[in-house]
């Protein structure tokens, strides 16, 4: 029993991980990026795209392949392929060697300092034998591991499978010699961040759309609803619409544009392309033009507002005669936007306006009904209060008119209940707030008896990940 109630205040604690003695580390992992950083502070220290490069050497059977991460490694390079160790569709990892890397290179390379190797152990003051200037190579492996002084909180998506908890906890464990290691649901570190401990999650990510009810901090299992309608599908809404446009709309991403003439507005792009002594790979291409998509998608494209569907009679003559948005392209070609940018994000909300393209969407997956579906899997008595805490989450949230568009829907759908929305203003708290969540959780003072301890870990195997983080 003494290990559940806190020390008392007149002994000294023996290792607080939750004090300030330990800087604890909060890993975010995402489809497109991964975030990290240490307990207590606001922001992650280090945002990388969980894109990763692989270079390729020698041909054939002979060829070896290299791993590098971070934003200043993709750039144009012969022999290169981008890849992604998350898999698309359920937002987990699916490339458990990549994963490891990157996170080191996150953890490790990018928040720990370099550490020197102790002096009894680097070999340069050995008595050197038979005049062999080689050092011994087996003392190595006992060196400290390299994150042997930070407790580790991990985040996860709510639907992470029992083998996948148990390898992260092994990694931490294992590899990285964590004295303490906890994995926190995503949707409970961002009601966390939103300073609530019930609250309904809607998370407009990357890769897909969850929703998910938390009660006192815990999730109802029932109520996970997800989607892929997310930033990547509204990317291709966007391509198909640059497809069918007329003239239509050639996506050259900035890194091929060499020079570039200014042109009139829809006239066609009079710019120099660059030649490259090697092919571009495909999936290096499609990242750059994601790119420019993304760049699309916060400058110009909005979300119709309500009040009732964009499609209603009379609603397109208004935003036809409101001022529009433009937007250049690399190659220089520009055009005015201004209906058909309301018409990319309008199949999140109804399924019947969405443009065609390569992933067609249901009814049950647009956003009202999720969050319908989602309601309905819990408790009646749990209803209101759910709904008078729902927490925005997640980059592709942050379209403009989201949370209006959000407030209409529920307002239609629940007519009524007292419907209350959370959504941060501060861009960060909306991109990282899985992030922010962790981070309170991993410097909270209380948290310290909650850590799966490094003792725990050995008397009982990776399996205590399932019993510990319900």
């Amino acid at each position: 029993m003494s290990s559940q109630h806190p020390l008392p205040n007149t002994q000294q604690p023996l290792d607080v991980y939750g004090g300030d003695e330990v800087s604890a580390l909060v890993l975010d992992a995402g489809y497109c990026h991964t975030r990290a950083g240490f307990a207590g502070e606001d922001v992650p220290k280090s945002v990388l795209p969980s894109f990763y490069g692989s270079l390729k050497t020698g041909d054939g059977d002979a060829a070896t392949y290299r791993d590098i991460f971070g934003d200043e490694c993709l750039i144009p390079r012969a022999d290169f392929e981008v890849k992604n160790y998350m898999s698309r569709a359920e937002s987990i990892v699916e490339d458990w060697d990549a994963a490891t890397k990157m996170w080191e290179h996150v953890l490790i390379k990018r928040l720990q300092p370099e550490k020197p190797t102790p002096p009894s152990k680097n070999g340069l003051n050995d008595p050197v034998p038979d005049g062999e200037g080689d050092v011994a190579m087996d003392d190595v492996e006992d060196q400290e591991k390299p994150l042997a002084e930070s407790p580790l909180l991990m985040t996860e998506a709510p639907w992470n499978t029992g083998k996948a908890r148990e390898k992260a906890i092994e990694i931490a464990m294992e590899n990285w010699g964590c004295p303490a290691f906890w994995l926190s649901r995503t949707p409970v570190c961002a009601a966390f961040a939103a300073g609530k401990a019930s609250a309904l999650v809607i998370d407009v990510g990357g890769a897909n759309t969850s929703v998910t009810a938390i009660h006192d901090g815990m999730i109802l299992k029932r109520s996970i609803q997800k989607s892929p309608v997310g930033g990547l599908w509204l990317s291709g809404q966007i391509r198909s619409m640059w497809d069918n446009s007329d003239p239509k709309i050639e996506i050259v991403p900035s890194f091929m544009v060499e020079n570039k003439t200014p042109v009139d507005a829809g006239a066609p792009a009079q710019a120099k392309l660059r030649k490259f002594p090697y092919e571009i790979s495909q999936s290096f291409r499609a990242y750059e033009e994601e790119r420019l998509v993304t760049e699309f998608k916060e400058s110009v494209v909005e979300v119709w507002r309500g009040p009732g569907r964009y499609s209603n009679p009379g609603n397109e003559d208004i935003v036809r005669s409101q001022p529009g948005r433009v937007f250049e392209m690399p190659n220089g070609s520009n055009q005015m936007w201004r209906e058909q940018r309301f018409r990319v994000s309008e199949g999140m909300w109804d399924e019947t306006a969405a443009l065609p393209a390569a992933e067609s969407i249901t009814k049950a997956q647009t956003i009202p009904e999720l969050i319908k579906a989602a309601v309905n899997a819990v408790d009646v008595d749990l209803r209101p209060n759910l709904l008078g805490n729902i927490v925005i989450t997640g980059g592709t949230s942050l379209l403009n008119g989201f949370g209006d568009r959000l407030n209409n829907e529920l307002m239609a759908m629940y007519p009524g209940m007292k419907i209350k929305i959370h959504a941060p203003g501060l861009t960060t708290e909306r991109r990282f707030s899985a992030w922010i969540g962790g981070s309170i959780l991993a410097s909270l003072g209380t948290f310290h008896q909650m850590w799966i301890s490094r003792k725990e870990y050995e008397e009982n195997g990776a399996g205590i990940v399932e019993k510990r983080c319900k």
